[in-house]
């Protein structure tokens, strides 16, 4: 159980470090640089999102002959659905924006800023979760390796995404211990949901399909929705689809690899 609590908090300690970016850097980070980063996270989830998920739910169905994407389409959809839902629902408001979405809400811009990266957490937190309840679970072909390549490709992408959220709020004023708590925070839901997912893995088992290609679907909403237009923002730049590149590439050798 040790790797288990190791390859749960990885994630985490990307974001956490990220977020230490706020005590070496003064002048936050360019536009350019920033949607690099952003493309760069895109390109892990996306990678994540089949190498890691979608392929290992359609491998699981195999007994089910030609209607093993069943599961896999099914539990995608429902993945995309459930991010919509929450992202309808919850009050949120994303970097560089000045109208929160969501419900109308009295909440301070601080809170939607971290509301906004939490919810892009959730899903990470989730896949995290599901491939090492698929590693407990027997003859599910999830090996601890591959559940640690997923887990360290989040770390990576979790990386800029602490930085990106705790640069803004020191260049807003704030502080630099509670930006950097705060951008830290903006993590925390992850290894919560990974530990509610290991924990029901006895539960989740016959379902692993559908929960493997709900984790992919969620991410690929948070890619779609909100990673993708960021980095087509301003002035035009090839720079996010380069940086989207060079995370796929490298989310896809860390799945092959390790996996």
């Amino acid at each position: 159980m040790g790797n288990i609590a190791l390859g749960i908090l990885i994630p985490f300690a990307g974001t956490t470090l990220g977020s230490a970016c706020v005590y070496f850097m003064k002048n936050g980070i360019r536009e350019n640089v920033e949607k690099a980063l952003l493309g760069f996270a895109s390109g892990v989830m996306v990678a994540a999102s089949v190498w890691s998920l979608l392929i290992p739910s359609m491998n699981l169905s195999s007994g089910m002959g030609r209607l093993a994407f069943v599961p896999a389409v099914a539990g995608f959809l429902i993945g995309m659905a459930f991010l919509l839902f929450l992202d309808r629902h919850v009050p949120h408001l994303h970097i560089g924006r000045e109208e929160p979405e969501g419900p109308s809400s009295t909440l301070k811009k601080t809170t939607m800023l971290v509301l906004a990266v939490t919810l892009h957490n959730i899903p990470e937190g989730m896949a995290v979760g599901v491939m090492f309840a698929g590693m407990l679970t027997e003859n599910s072909g999830i090996t601890m390796a591959g559940a640690f390549a997923l887990s360290i490709g989040i770390a990576i992408q979790n990386f800029p995404e602490g930085a990106i959220i705790s640069l803004p709020l020191r260049g807003e004023g704030m502080g630099k211990h509670r930006a950097f708590i705060w951008g830290s925070l903006s993590g925390a839901v992850e290894p919560v949901a990974a530990v509610i997912t290991v924990l029901l893995y006895q539960v989740i088992a016959p379902i692993l399909p559908y929960l493997l290609a709900f984790a992919a679907g969620a991410m690929m909403y948070v890619v779609v929705e909100e990673l993708i237009p960021e980095t087509a923002e301003g002035e035009h730049s090839n720079i996010g689809t380069i940086g989207f590149a060079i995370g796929f590439a490298l989310m896809m050798m860390l799945d092959v690899a390790l996996g």
